[in-house]
């Protein structure tokens, strides 16, 4: 008998995508922690690299670099301008700013990378793993299917690039395991990109947080994701222990779900 097809995805439906409003509570809850969210695991001085989503520029990921810098990071945006989208056409000049980070500081760049920001990051991994130390990834489309999004013809009216034609051995790829260590941050609230796009397989160098409640916009400037991203990033090179859902953010991290469970349609 042969195997059933898995049922495509569905975008996230309107409800939640005009919830993504309450952002802007993210936000203001963020600044009002601060005291809090200072106290979070210091860091090392490696570089630290971040990328933003479809139509955002560096503006959208300024807390988050401030906030790794005040721990300690050499925090750098990526500095072209706004995201119109193209994983292909990006490749390059990605590579090429990461390559110039790395000769900069003598020492390989942990990349953070928002929605599509993510995308960018998984695949500069896959292709100049020796200059990449981690990867993190927030709320990105990376698994089963990339079309299970509130962007997609926004993406590929800007870009040039249908997802209907990306080479299955890429897909294949993106959703696989990475050489590095790899973290995804994702949310079941999530009104722009299907949540389940955003889940990685698990293993002893990959591991999925949720955080609930989150927004997709409130990504960068959620206070449980800031603090979520610092404590993985203050993981040594070439190490990587489980998250500890404890600490003052333990609220909004739900306990571990069997690995099938969070693939369910």
């Amino acid at each position: 008998m042969s195997a059933q097809a898995t049922p495509p995805l569905r975008p996230p439906g309107l409800g939640l995508l005009l919830a993504e409003a309450r952002s802007l509570i993210e936000l203001n809850a963020s600044l009002l922690l601060a005291p809090v969210l200072l106290r979070a695991c210091k860091g090392d001085g490696h570089p630290v690299l971040v990328l933003p989503g479809l139509l955002a520029s560096d503006l959208s990921t300024a807390l988050l670099r401030r906030f790794l810098t005040h721990l300690g990071y050499r925090s750098f945006a990526w500095e072209l301008g706004r995201n119109i989208g193209g994983v292909y056409g990006m490749r390059a000049k990605l590579g090429d700013r990461l390559t110039r980070i790395h000769e900069l500081t003598g020492r390989k760049v942990s990349l953070v990378g928002w929605s599509l920001g993510g995308v960018y990051a998984r695949d500069l991994a896959l292709h100049r793993p020796e200059l990449v130390r981690s990867v993190i990834t927030l709320g990105s489309p990376f698994a089963r299917d990339l079309t299970a999004t509130n962007g997609r013809r926004i993406y590929e009216r800007l870009s040039g690039e249908s997802l209907d034609n990306v080479a299955a051995a890429d897909l294949q790829a993106l959703a696989g395991a990475l050489p590095v260590p790899t973290t995804s941050i994702y949310s079941r609230g999530d009104g722009i990109v299907n949540w389940r796009t955003s889940v990685l397989q698990p293993s002893a160098s990959a591991e999925n947080i949720e955080v609930c409640l989150a927004s997709h916009i409130g990504l960068t400037v959620n206070a449980a994701v800031l603090w979520a991203v610092a404590d993985r990033l203050a993981q040594p090179e070439g190490t990587f222990r489980p998250f500890d859902r404890g600490g003052p953010f333990a609220i909004a991290y739900p306990p571990l779900k069997p690995a099938n469970s969070s693939q369910r349609a």
